[in-house]
């Protein structure tokens, strides 16, 4: 598969316009009630930015995320309004070198401070876990279960935010002490909704999302669907025709960059190793791969 001509871009720089954050990957501006969310091609690892980006990385989260926005429109209300910089403001067009493919305009909205996480398969943290214990946040799960098992259904497992660090797994019953009863059955019922609906379509182009996150807020009373949605950022993606259970699946995501990385006498605190590029190359091969599975395009 060969790669774009796009270049790597680790930080915006938009003078005069005013920064809201700059997360692991994304940064965040204020516009009035909006903001401009752009993605860019850092990586983290181990909650370490590397210092070597991931090309075509931004263009894959944010134009998968505008593709899942647009399926669910009909159903699930969401902050999305234009990934087109000649719709931005005026004053954002002369950035469009930094902004084009990798930003979207989006309603600002008050973030639930929960990860909403849906299970599909054993994977992860929820793995060690139901190792453990036998549970998942307090979900109790058959015996007898592999490494890569396909639940029989999907379960929610709620998460703290964090934005350095890991984030961790709570219970339903701190979920519900947090934000409260009505707003977490709402959160459980629309992303067990929206991860059922994925799952199905995703399967259809040959992949299985073993997990994804969600991130939903409030906006003029009212629940949306925020953030990104169903990238290999936010998702554990696996190719379909290689699923194995009993054993770690391949994957179209950082996979080959925490390969690498275990590979290394590292202590996994910053500053990060440097990557080797065929490293890199992989990586950004694996997130193209998974936007045309998806898609049915190749990407802008």
């Amino acid at each position: 598969m060969q790669s774009t001509e796009h270049s790597v871009l680790l930080e915006t720089h938009l003078p005069g316009i005013k920064l809201f954050s700059r997360g692991k990957v994304r940064d965040l501006y204020e516009l009035g009630d909006k903001l401009l969310v752009v993605a860019t091609d850092r990586l983290s690892a181990f909650d370490v930015v590397m210092r070597e980006g991931i090309p075509d990385k931004g263009h894959v989260l944010t134009q998968l995320s505008c593709f899942w926005f647009d399926f669910v429109k009909d159903w699930i209300p969401h902050h999305f309004i234009t990934a087109r910089v000649t719709d931005y403001p005026r004053e954002l067009h002369a950035f469009m070198d930094q902004l084009e493919g990798r930003s979207m305009l989006v309603e600002k909205a008050q973030p639930f401070p929960i990860e909403c996480v849906v299970r599909g398969y054993l994977a992860g943290s929820g793995l060690k876990e139901y190792q453990a214990t036998g549970s998942v946040c307090g979900v109790k799960l058959p015996g007898g279960l592999r490494e890569a098992s396909r639940l029989e259904s999907p379960v929610f497992t709620p998460a703290t935010k964090a934005q350095t660090g890991h984030d961790e797994n709570i219970t339903w019953e701190e979920m519900v002490s947090r934000i409260g009863r009505k707003a977490a059955e709402k959160l459980r019922e629309l992303s067990l909704g929206l991860y059922s609906k994925g799952r199905e379509y995703a399967e259809g182009r040959g992949i299985l999302i073993a997990d994804t996150k969600f991130e939903w807020g409030l906006e003029g009373g009212r629940v949306i669907l925020i953030d990104e949605v169903l990238t290999p950022d936010s998702s554990r993606f696996w190719p379909q025709q290689e699923y194995a259970p009993g054993k770690p699946q391949p994957s179209f995501d950082k996979q080959f960059v925490r390969d690498y990385l275990e590979s290394l006498h590292w202590n996994k605190q910053a500053p990060p190793p440097p990557l080797p590029p065929a490293v890199v190359e992989k990586t950004s091969e694996k997130y193209r791969e998974a936007y045309e599975l998806l898609t049915g395009h190749s990407l802008n």
